[in-house]
């Protein structure tokens, strides 16, 4: 069945069917993409009842919600009801980025209500944290390190996000190079300065077979970050930025040969030209990994709006092949998100996922746009509003000015579809021929 299938636990051939029949692709297609690292599961096997959630070739875009601490702002309460809001509006999965308070509390209760929506973490956050106030920021010992992501995967994370594609090269290059933003990486700028003050190589490199064991133990998924994303669109698919993706890329490779589940993280900022370019370079140079991208924000200067500039990306990038999107909420690069920021940006990025579909996967994806334009024509508003992405905020919109013809208020007795109303009743066209035409007869799952 291939090397990752065969190194998997014996309940990957219930996953795969279960995945198989929802993204309604063919089992043994989906299993050979598995087999070949170009799918991965989103799981580990020490967490129970997490929903098999896959990612990559051939399949439905993806969305993750970022939620976590910030060192100024700890209110577990509120990355709770994040969580919460973020299931409800249906994220697919889950990282908790916290960097303040108690990190091993916060990721064990927000574990705990993601109710078995995969979950990531960044250990690199934790490591450099308490190896700080452990070890003093030069003397953290590399082992350190390894020693958190250990403690993650016993906690049940399914995925992680291991920086080990920038080298004590590339981060010297880094902090010396003419870029706008050297490094917009949490992560990244935390191991550049390990790096650089212990003129040591990158600790997730250094001890990059024993990661791939660990890992391959749990059967959870490497992401490798992209510490060296372009924060400003002038700075995208630079020497920095295309040398860790040449890193990463063999890294991914490695993991794959061995057995282990892996995806790679995408850019930050870049303009709209350049975002397919990119999706494809790091299909080729990968073998066709999962592609696990933030955004791209097409432009630096949407403040306050910047899931709308990750969304025009992210659509983009999903329509070229990139599988999980990441995304942004209007806080980005003021703020941490509170509770109504976060359902804004998870809108905004499913809108981005399914334009997307509607380009990479054609009519698999397409017959919810069926349905909706037909029940639209029929000015049936009560399916409108049910299965719009927010059913309270489409309702309020919908009845916001009272009247009482069937039509909406934009264009009250003059809506075409009352114009036309004696024509469009005599049509004998039926939605069932519709969904076979552009749909190719799916079963309508909501």
């Amino acid at each position: 069945m291939g090397v990752i299938v065969e190194s998997r636990s014996s309940s990957i051939v219930d996953e795969l069917v279960a995945i198989a029949k929802t993204e309604n692709v063919d089992y043994d297609i989906l299993r050979r993409r598995v087999s070949s690292g170009r799918v991965a599961v989103v799981r580990n096997t020490r967490r129970a009842g997490v929903k098999p959630v896959a990612v990559g070739e051939g399949l439905s875009t993806k969305v993750n919600v970022n939620v976590g601490t910030s060192g100024t702002v700890v209110d577990l309460g509120m990355e709770i009801e994040k969580v919460r809001v973020a299931v409800k509006f249906g994220a697919d999965t889950l990282m908790d980025l916290s960097t303040g308070g108690d990190l091993d509390e916060i990721r064990a209760k927000l574990l705990e209500v993601s109710e078995g929506i995969p979950f990531g973490t960044v250990p690199t956050y934790q490591a450099w944290i308490e190896g700080v106030r452990k070890y003093g920021g030069v003397g953290i010992p590399s082992d350190w390190f390894v020693a958190v992501v250990e403690k993650h995967l016993k906690d049940g994370v399914d995925f992680m996000t291991i920086h080990a594609g920038i080298t004590r090269e590339l981060a010297v290059k880094s902090v010396r190079s003419s870029r706008v933003a050297p490094i917009v990486s949490r992560g990244g700028s935390m191991l550049a300065v390990w790096m650089i003050e212990n003129s040591e190589e990158n600790p997730y490199l250094k001890h990059w077979d024993y990661l791939l064991e660990l890992f391959g133990d749990h059967d959870a998924v490497v992401s490798l970050g992209d510490a060296l994303r372009p924060g400003a669109t002038a700075d995208a698919h630079d020497e920095l930025q295309i040398g860790e993706l040449v890193n990463n890329s063999r890294l991914a490779r490695d993991a794959v040969s061995k057995g282990v589940q892996v995806m790679i993280e995408g850019p930050g900022h870049m303009t709209l030209d350049r975002v397919v370019a990119d999706v494809r370079l790091m299909k080729s140079l990968s073998g066709g990994v999962p592609y696990y991208v933030l955004g791209p924000l097409v432009t630096d200067i949407a403040v306050g709006y910047d899931h709308v500039a990750s969304a025009i990306g992210a659509a983009v990038a999903a329509a070229a092949g990139a599988d999980l999107i990441c995304y942004l909420t209007p806080s980005e690069h003021l703020g941490l998100p509170g509770v109504e920021e976060v359902k804004e940006g998870l809108i905004a990025a499913r809108i981005a996922a399914h334009a997307g579909d509607l380009v990479k996967l054609g009519r698999r994806a397409a017959y919810r746009d069926v349905e909706m334009s037909f029940r639209r024509a029929l000015l049936d508003w009560e399916y409108q509003v049910s299965r719009s992405y927010d059913p309270e905020r489409s309702f309020r919109l919908k009845t916001k000015f009272p009247q009482e013809l069937s039509s909406c208020t934009m264009c009250g007795q003059y809506c075409v579809f009352l114009i036309l109303s004696k024509y469009l009743n005599e049509r004998s066209l039926k939605l069932e021929e519709l969904l076979d035409r552009y749909g190719e007869g799916t079963t309508l799952v909501w």
